[in-house]
């Protein structure tokens, strides 16, 4: 797979933007919770920064990558990204705690338009046969950052402040842009391919074909119950080191990196296993045992039973991941995988942004372990929707249309 130009050149740009991503997640988180004392729904409104944008933009910017040229769609993207942190930088100095929010709110924008360009790079140079085991080396390369990733942050937010940190994920940023530039140039006869109307057309042609295909509906509704799951518990990890186990806020950095750890292990298992598994299974298999995982962490107050958690969802996490992306690359036509990919992930995330904002206020109603059971019981019902499409005794193919 590293022979390929394309999936070598975009490696390292990830790369890149994780040690950038890392080093502004972890130094907000705790730039927040110092001004805050630990306030449950401003760490809320951290995720919701983050994951906001995803839900709105998705659509829009999965259309224009089918429009537009990928390379310099991600070359743009990286640099504008860079540009944001200097200028939440430059807020941060003279306005409110909160301008340190709007830097993940525009970057987050931005790889709106990125990230379907990248998978469209992948499904014009990465051969068919590949594309599971390129998917399973990209969510390896996350779980690497789940484990040092926190680290970092935490290093150097404790020791330099958010304002180094900042210029830091700018300079992430910045380099990774360059880094693209170096690949070929976007082959213009296939931009647009297949684009034949107005942008309003296309979006609508992206949603008749999701719901043409069965795959990709079943997906969808998978989709909208594990982003409420997921949106429930992403804020409160925070909570689960203060509350349950009675730890300082920076214990949170050891829970992502055994969670990380065991993505690295997950990760490297499915990239050697890639075309032997069938994608839909992978999710199935992932979601099941995802709630198993999120009621353990949710009941815990024991530090072991709580990392044999993390370890639990961490290993099985990547083939979610690796099921997502490979039942929608193997489902689409070239031609589609932006618009695809911007109406199937606005629902994950939309659902997973509505379930954030009130997440804090839940388990200030509740508590904490009621939070994480219910949704422990919403990914088991994500696992249960798949049956559809699972494959039967004798069925050949993983890929339904």
């Amino acid at each position: 797979m590293f022979r390929n130009r394309y999936v070598r050149t975009v490696v390292i740009s990830r790369v890149l933007l994780q040690l950038g991503i890392w080093i502004r997640n972890f130094a907000i988180l705790l730039y927040v919770t110092d001004l805050t004392n630990n306030d449950p729904q401003a760490v809320s409104w951290i995720s919701v920064a983050e994951y906001a944008p995803i839900f709105v933009f998705a659509i829009i910017g999965g259309t224009f990558a089918d429009r537009w040229r990928p390379k310099r769609t991600m070359v743009w993207c990286d640099v504008l990204s860079s540009l944001s942190a200097v200028v939440v930088l430059v807020a941060l100095m003279f306005g409110p705690w909160y301008s340190v929010l709007l830097g993940t709110l525009i970057s987050a924008v931005f790889s709106q338009f990125s990230q379907p360009s990248a998978m469209k790079l992948f499904k014009q140079h990465v051969p068919g046969e590949e594309l599971q085991g390129v998917m399973a080396m990209f969510q390896t390369m996350v779980a690497v950052f789940m484990v040092i990733g926190p680290m970092i942050g935490t290093i150097i937010y404790q020791n330099y402040g958010i304002e180094v940190s900042l210029i830091l994920t700018a300079v992430m940023f910045l380099t990774s842009g360059l880094v693209l530039s170096r690949l070929p140039r976007d082959e213009v006869a296939t931009v647009g391919k297949g684009i034949r109307g107005s942008f309003r057309q296309e979006l609508a042609e992206g949603f008749r074909y999701v719901y043409a295909n069965a795959a990709l509906r079943t997906l969808v509704m998978t989709f909208a119950v594990s982003g409420v799951a997921a949106g429930l518990i992403q804020p409160l990890m925070l909570f689960v080191a203060i509350d349950n186990l009675g730890q300082d806020k920076t214990f949170l950095q050891w829970l992502l990196m055994v969670n990380g750890a065991a993505m690295l292990v997950g990760g490297g298992i499915i990239m050697s296993a890639a075309k032997k598994l069938q994608p839909q299974v992978l999710l199935a298999a992932g979601l099941l045992i995802s709630a198993l995982g999120t009621i353990m962490m949710g009941w815990s107050t024991n530090i072991l039973l709580t990392m044999t958690a993390q370890v639990i969802n961490g290993f099985f996490y990547p083939w979610i991941h690796v099921g997502i992306q490979t039942m929608i690359m193997r489902n689409t036509d070239t031609t589609f995988i932006g618009r695809v990919g911007g109406a199937v992930t606005p629902v994950f995330m939309g659902m997973m942004v509505i379930s954030m904002s009130f997440a804090g206020y839940l388990m200030n109603q509740l508590n904490l372990m009621t939070v994480f059971s219910v949704s422990g019981v919403l990914f088991l019902a994500g696992a249960f929707i798949l049956l559809p499409v699972l494959p039967t005794k004798g069925s050949k193919s993983a890929d339904l249309t």
